[in-house]
């Protein structure tokens, strides 16, 4: 099972379309490559955590 996206640090909204989307760019190779993976795991997910970026800030 893929990782949730909505806790991904790479999710994020798209003013232009209105829309959440994923920021990575990925080729078509790429995507097709995790499409048909048997494990499902984004190789680029990475959990956001606001705490940590809170913390950044002060």
């Amino acid at each position: 099972m893929p990782k949730n996206c909505e806790s991904c640090e790479h999710f994020d909204y798209d003013e232009e379309i209105e829309d959440y989307v994923c920021k990575i760019d990925l080729d078509e190779d790429e995507y097709l490559d995790y499409l048909v993976a048997k494990n499902r795991e984004c190789p680029y997910y990475k959990y956001y955590d606001e705490y940590k970026s809170v913390q950044k800030q002060n």
